[in-house]
Formats: structure tokens, C-alpha cells, sequence
């Protein structure tokens, strides 16, 4: 009968072993529970609970005393060996800045010296066009059909008017 009850108090606990260990904050706030660790970019300060009912560690003493001096050896050297440097600029991401600048720049550039050839070409296009309406030959242009049929003085004089003002905005 008493191995009875130690069985049974056996299987009532299982599951609450397999319960929620961890409890953290996450990076929108939310308060997440979850029977795994965190993910390595949650910071320390954020976990509330670890597993065997253990709470987060508390901070390092540097952490809770913003406005103290760091004192001791082996703190002075730690602070000095992985810290920034104080005063000066990081000359890698200095050269990285330069670096993506000038790639911007080419990128830009690229793109404006491609627009001026896409002009240049209408308007050399624009001006052949002109010319040819401007040299009195009979012009065939195709209609809704798709068949070619000679256009009318009414829309040779519309075509040249257009032309005209495209070639207006090129540069001679």
C-alpha cells in the first residue's frame, strides 16, 4: 500500500517537471515560458527563471553600480583589454563607411549616365523621325489592323508638331 503511494505521488509530479523552466522577457516585452534556454541574444538581465526553480543571476556588481569606479587589478585590466577605446575613431569602420559611400556613389552614377544614353538615343530617334516626315516622301505606318497604309497630311502634320517638341528638350 505505501509503495502504492509513493508511485502515485511519482506520476503526479512528472509532469510538473516537464512544466515551463525558463522564463525570460523577450525583445518586445512579452514574457515568454518555455521548458528550453533562451535564444543567445537575450541578455541575462531578461531572464526571470531558470530551470530547478532557480532565479536569474544577479547582475555583475559593475552592472548595479553605473556611477562607481571600477576597482581591483583584474577589473582595471579586463575593462582595458575588452573595452572601447576612449577617444579616437575605429579606423575599420571608418574605411567600411568610406567604402559604402563610394559604392553608393558608383550606384548613382552608373544610374544617371545610364539615363542620359536612354535620352541621347531618343532623341537622335526623334530627330531621324523628324527628318524623314520633314524630307516629303510618303510614310507608311501601320493601323489598328496591323496593315501599312499611307498617313494623311492632317497626321503628318501632327507627327511632325510632336517630334518637334521631343526634340525641343535635346541638346544640339
Amino acid at each position: 500500500m505505501r509503495l502504492l503511494r509513493v508511485i502515485s505521488l511519482a506520476a503526479a509530479l512528472l509532469p510538473a517537471l516537464a512544466c515551463a523552466q525558463w522564463q525570460w522577457i523577450d525583445k518586445d516585452g512579452r514574457k515568454v515560458f518555455s521548458d528550453r534556454s533562451p535564444p543567445p541574444d537575450i541578455p541575462a538581465k531578461s531572464i526571470l527563471k531558470q530551470p530547478g526553480g532557480k532565479s536569474a543571476p544577479p547582475p555583475p556588481a559593475e552592472a548595479q553600480e553605473p556611477g562607481a569606479a571600477p576597482s581591483g587589478p583584474a577589473v582595471v585590466a579586463k575593462a582595458a583589454a575588452s573595452g572601447p577605446r576612449i577617444g579616437g575613431t575605429d579606423k575599420t569602420l571608418g574605411d567600411k563607411k568610406k567604402q559604402v559611400e563610394q559604392e553608393e556613389l558608383g550606384k548613382k552614377k552608373a544610374e544617371e549616365d545610364k539615363v542620359s544614353h536612354a535620352r541621347a538615343d531618343n532623341c537622335d530617334r526623334s530627330k531621324r523621325s523628324l527628318s524623314a516626315l520633314n524630307s516629303g516622301t510618303r510614310i507608311r505606318m501601320p493601323n489598328a489592323k496591323g496593315e501599312l497604309e499611307v498617313i494623311s497630311d492632317a497626321q503628318r502634320a501632327a507627327e511632325t508638331k510632336r517630334l518637334q517638341g521631343l526634340t525641343a528638350d535635346c541638346k544640339t
